[in-house]
């Protein structure tokens, strides 16, 4: 049981992304969720994994699960449903947690339901939306006594949304927040819009106040007077057209041809730290983010029990250089 890692949403878009990359680092999986056609049909192209039955209704089912595994990733949202069933049943079985959440309401929710727990690590938001700008923003204000501001810049060429994503942000109708004046405040009713000059491949774009999980794993561990997050615009709107197409792969890892461009920058009075990562395709990069901090739960480097940021977890730097050019490529400066 000590390799074994429970892929809650095994058949999803970034659940097999993430069965991929457990199966490449020489993990066994075990393929989680409600619909047994469907994991039949994902175990003819993983013979080894074993499959688990349960959906987020059955109790005693999401118990039986997670007694399996050491690990226990959840990639089926919204995660409003989904995050507190399952971190419970980690949690009460002596697994591990995470979760590739975007939702805020979702992330306060598991922090709510578990702080003071302490029998195992319960780490949401472990993906591109949350979990990467939570670490890259712990490299940023590294040695600051405190943050005057972190302002979290995501650049995407083209967002061709999941049926994931577009159910889980019909479900998640919470007030947004950012971090103003050192404490989480309500998003301002009309959202900023300014421009932005991200590095190549992007180039300038129109960006606007959005703001995901980060923000709230951010204000839990990094002492910052102001946290805001700002999407592409252009991200933004094909995200609201119905008509955007969802991803198709063009390469032998299943990836689209996305290309994604994350800023993050940090001030402290007159000192400013800017810290990029590039890749290419935003629900590919989550699973080895996932499964990189599965990992380091498994092995130890990760010594945390309770609910946690990523950033409080894991040694960001470290962390970040793990990844590897071929999946995010890191800039300093």
């Amino acid at each position: 049981m000590e390799r074994r890692i429970l892929v809650f949403g095994a058949y999803g878009h970034t659940g097999r992304f993430v069965v991929d990359e457990v199966f490449r680092r020489g993990l066994q999986p075990i393929l989680a969720g409600r619909d047994l056609g469907r994991l039949e049909e994902l175990k003819e192209r993983y013979p080894a994994a074993r499959i688990a039955v349960a959906g987020v209704d059955d109790e005693a089912a999401l118990l039986s699960a997670a007694e399996r595994a050491s690990v226990v990733i959840n990639c089926a949202g919204p995660f409003l449903d989904t995050g507190v069933p399952l971190s419970s049943a980690a949690l009460a079985s002596g697994a591990h947690y995470l979760d590739v959440s975007a939702e805020q309401a979702a992330v306060q929710q598991i922090y709510a339901a578990h702080e003071g727990a302490a029998a195992t690590a319960i780490i949401p938001a472990m993906a591109f939306y949350g979990g990467l700008s939570d670490l890259m923003a712990t490299v940023a204000v590294e040695g600051f006594e405190s943050a005057d501001t972190v302002q979290i810049f995501i650049g995407i060429d083209r967002w061709w949304p999941t049926e994931g994503t577009r159910r889980t942000g019909q479900r998640n109708t919470a007030t947004r927040t950012i971090v103003e004046d050192g404490s989480l405040s309500p998003v301002p009713e009309v959202a900023q819009e300014r421009s932005w000059r991200f590095p190549s491949p992007l180039g300038r774009q129109r960006v606007i106040g959005v703001p995901f999980s980060e923000i709230i794993t951010i204000a839990r561990h990094l002492p910052a007077a102001s946290v805001r997050t700002y999407l592409a615009r252009s991200a933004l709107d094909d995200v609201r057209d119905p008509r955007t197409p969802e991803p198709e792969a063009v390469d032998a890892l299943g990836r689209s041809s996305q290309r994604f461009v994350v800023d993050v920058v940090a001030t402290s009075g007159s000192s400013a730290r800017r810290i990029t990562a590039t890749g290419q395709d935003i629900y590919a990069v989550t699973a080895p983010l996932a499964v990189e901090a599965a990992e380091r739960l498994l092995d130890g480097r990760a010594n945390i029990r309770g609910v946690a940021a990523p950033g409080e977890a894991f040694d960001a730097r470290d962390f970040l250089a793990a990844i590897g050019q071929d999946r995010l490529s890191i800039t300093f400066s």
